[in-house]
């Protein structure tokens, strides 16, 4: 085993375990958990619209060129993932109502091992062709990944599964980073993502839109409101904040 495969195997393992930050709320007790649920919801939303519009949109356009059908496969990722919802939540229904899983946690954990996916086939590429330049794409996506890790967490408890449950599919999702870097050194420097990327991008937008926005709008609190769209806010912020850092 090479040099490089090694170096991509050791750092994507090392972005799985960002998941694992999560678990800092495993150890909580019920009544701040249930707390803080709500502005953790909103978090994840804002982190999800961050990384689409500052990090996997500008990087799929920049790899498309002009004329490019970014946006059609932004739509065709946004529909997907709403036929996806729609046959989750005629599962549901058909289940017994011991089962108390909303389609929101398969969702999200769907969607999240298909960026890691993409993440780990980008930055995967990168190591390929410079292992300094893929240290640096490296530490960009772990700052991007942070917040969003966190935000997922919360609203994936907020789904239905239990904090350790929660924990352990994050972490299965998370897996995916390293498996598309594996997949990026077996196919070399002819890959190209952009549609891919493009298609995760209109994944995030359906979920923050559609399911976890509508989770947190309404309060009968106003306090409440402002911590939540203050959360939102930060999600956002710091999505934001990680894209200058990364390009200046």
């Amino acid at each position: 085993m090479d040099a490089v495969l090694l170096t991509i195997l050791g750092f994507g393992f090392l972005m799985s375990l960002i998941a694992v930050i999560g678990g800092l709320f495993v150890f909580l007790p019920e009544v701040v958990l249930k707390r803080w649920l709500k502005p953790l919801v909103a978090f994840a939303a804002g982190s999800l619209l961050g990384g689409a519009f500052f990090h996997m949109l500008p990087h799929a356009m920049s790899k498309a060129g002009p004329g490019g059908p970014v946006m059609l496969w932004v739509v065709i990722g946004f529909a997907g993932f709403f036929a996806l919802d729609q046959l989750l939540e005629w599962h549901h229904c058909h289940r017994p109502p011991s089962e108390h899983v909303r389609p929101l946690g398969p969702l999200l954990l769907v969607a999240d091992g298909v960026h890691n996916l993409l993440g780990g086939l980008a930055i995967g590429s990168i190591f390929t062709v410079d292992i300094r330049a893929g240290i640096a794409a490296w530490i960009a996506a772990a700052l991007h990944e942070i917040p969003q890790e966190i935000g997922d967490f919360g609203a994936i408890v907020h789904a239905g599964y239990s904090r350790r449950r929660a924990l352990f599919y994050n972490f299965l999702s998370a897996l995916t980073f390293p498996l598309g870097g594996i997949i990026a050194y077996g196919i070399g420097q002819s890959i190209d993502v952009h549609f891919l990327i493009a298609l995760g991008a209109g994944s995030f937008l359906y979920i923050a839109g559609a399911d976890l926005i509508p989770e947190v709008k309404r309060s009968e609190r106003l306090r409440e409101t402002g911590l939540r769209f203050a959360f939102f806010v930060l999600g956002v912020a710091l999505l934001y904040a990680a894209r200058i850092f990364r390009f200046g």
